[in-house]
């Protein structure tokens, strides 16, 4: 079932609604990340002297500049561990978008599902974002001391948040906020392993940036399917956000 919703999402990455919201999100990406870098330079030219005297080596020249370029640097560094989990927090606000073709095309029978509020989507994906960044910070310890385990543990990490994140905002569209936590529940362990399979890609340089789209058609494939399943996993008679 999991593997099986993933190839139909890989063979549905040329639809004209996937690839506009993979453009959104990089686009939003890189421009937030030009204009952090831009602030930060800007900042050091308005605090930091062009000449600094430092005791026993004395004038110092061009100190704002070497700051200049070593702040870009280091930002094009952050970039590589940034422009994911960023990525995927601009391509959150699109989801909707994703799950719509996806439903179109594979489940034409469905009504309409109730969109989010624009307010409600960019909530949820900043709140998703600060959780993936907070948890790969507070295990970056327990990565350094596991050698071997390292992309075990990785892969074990962000499958659960994944999995969480991305079965949440597809089931909410057809089931509410409630009915998508009990049905996520009743599902942990299906749920946890696809999320492995969103997480896998992470690894692998620009084929990650397709996590977000990947993700979303994936697990909206698995809650059709495992409400067909689960007979208690009906709609929710009060879809509330």
């Amino acid at each position: 079932m999991i593997f099986d919703a993933f190839l139909k999402s890989l063979g549905q990455l040329g639809d004209p609604r996937f690839q506009s919201v993979l453009w959104k999100g990089i686009g939003l990406t890189v421009a937030l990340l030009v204009a952090v870098t831009w602030g930060f330079v800007t900042l050091i030219g308005w605090f930091v002297p062009d000449t600094l005297t430092i005791p026993w080596v004395g004038e110092i020249g061009w100190t704002d500049n070497v700051l200049s370029f070593a702040a870009v640097g280091l930002m094009m560094v952050l970039s590589v561990f940034l422009m994911v989990p960023v990525a995927s927090a601009f391509t959150g606000i699109f989801l909707d978008d994703v799950a719509e073709a996806v439903e179109d095309r594979h489940y034409p029978g469905l009504p309409p599902a109730p969109r989010l509020g624009f307010g409600a989507m960019i909530t949820d994906s900043l709140a998703f974002l600060g959780v993936l960044l907070l948890a790969n910070l507070l295990m970056l310890l327990i990565y350094l001391i596991s050698g071997p385990l390292v992309p075990l543990l990785f892969w074990a990490v962000n499958g659960f948040l994944l999995g969480r994140e991305y079965f949440q905002m597809a089931a909410m569209r057809r089931l509410g906020r409630a009915g998508a936590v009990a049905l996520r529940k009743r599902h942990f362990g299906t749920i946890w392993l696809a999320g492995i399979l969103m997480a896998i890609p992470l690894s692998v340089p620009l084929v990650n940036l397709l996590v977000p789209i990947l993700g979303a058609a994936t697990f909206t494939h698995l809650v059709q399917r495992l409400q067909a399943r689960d007979p208690s996993g009906q709609r929710s008679p009060d879809p509330a956000r």
